[in-house]
């Protein structure tokens, strides 16, 4: 499969759509979290599948620091983020949803409260399914985060973030063991004339991303 080029983006894109489209983009990444106004909505969900867009999903919130990470509210944020994607979306199945560790964490981290996290949306996702889990959970983060994420079984698809300085990420990038990768915020020129301030991402041509359309 090709590599393909996207952006993400915390706020509606909907009217843009059409625009994004005709400028080579071939996928947006949009978020799930408490904040109505920050969610991918299913009118923008349809909007963007219409354009021809690929759409893939990120659940975060708070997930800046080791404190945040535990068992609790992997629970918590799963069973959220799966409600949103059957719900409210209508997410097919065998999609991903990716979950942001947005900070640099240790190896500790990673292997105590990180994992206990993706450990409880894990449960979670098989608690809404009856133990039959429609999406795929994706990990958003360093190369450390990611790599060892995967290995470990408790993610199956990993989001390497734009920061290189990060713990493993430049050999992760440079071994291109993801299935998506941010790049430096950039901003566009849409159709009004004005400017998106956006992060570019790129999929990795030789695996899936676990993105989406509906319907």
């Amino acid at each position: 499969m090709p590599t393909t080029n996207g952006l993400d983006a915390s706020f509606e894109l909907t009217k843009h759509a059409i625009a994004l489209k005709a400028q080579s983009i071939d996928f947006v990444m949009r978020y799930y979290s408490h904040n109505a106004t920050k969610n991918l909505s299913l009118a923008e969900a349809r909007a963007l599948s219409d354009a021809g867009l690929e759409i893939g999903v990120v659940w975060e919130t708070s997930g800046t620091h080791s404190g945040f990470f535990n068992r609790l509210q992997g629970l918590a944020d799963g069973s959220a983020a799966y409600q949103l994607a059957a719900n409210s979306i209508g997410q097919p199945a065998g999609s991903t949803i990716y979950f942001a560790v947005d900070y640099d964490p240790s190896l500790a981290d990673i292997n105590s409260p990180i994992s206990a996290y993706f450990s409880g949306i894990s449960d979670a996702f098989d608690t809404a399914s009856n133990g039959a889990s429609s999406y795929r959970i994706g990990v958003y983060g360093s190369g450390l985060c990611c790599k060892t994420l995967l290995a470990n079984k408790l993610a199956e698809m990993s989001w390497l973030s734009q920061s290189t300085g990060f713990a493993g990420s430049k050999d992760y990038a440079s071994s291109q063991s993801y299935n998506l990768i941010q790049y430096l915020p950039t901003k566009i020129t849409v159709d009004d004339g004005g400017d998106l301030s956006v992060d570019p991402d790129a999929t990795n041509g030789t695996r899936s991303a676990g993105l989406f359309t509906i319907l």
